[in-house]
């Protein structure tokens, strides 16, 4: 399994925890809200389509919906390798802040 970068990272965790409504924009806007970072479209795209092509999500077309200005919108979800990689990173961080405090003491 490769090492994440961190936008990777926030890009699966985004797709995990909007489940059935992670499709682009909602993905930029989750990261938004999480981190405080405003990122471009082709920020989010281009790793979101790298990580469906290594098989971490896996998508699907929805048909065109007036919301989305009449276009078809491609949903993500994550795969078992998406999700396997998310809980390899979280011991990975896990063992890493293990003893650390906000203020830096322990």
């Amino acid at each position: 399994m490769k090492a994440l970068t961190r936008l990777e990272e926030h890009i699966l965790l985004s797709v995990f925890h909007l489940k059935e409504n992670a499709y682009l924009i909602t993905v930029r806007d989750f990261i938004k809200e999480n981190t405080g970072k405003e990122l471009s479209i082709g920020t989010i795209y281009v790793p979101l389509e790298r990580l469906r092509r290594e098989g971490y999500v896996s998508t699907r077309i929805a048909k065109p919906a007036p919301k989305v200005g009449g276009r078809s919108v491609k949903y993500y979800r994550l795969t078992e390798e998406g999700l396997e990689s998310l809980e390899s990173m979280k011991k990975v961080h896990d063992r890493m802040w293990w003893d650390f405090s906000e203020s830096g003491t322990k």
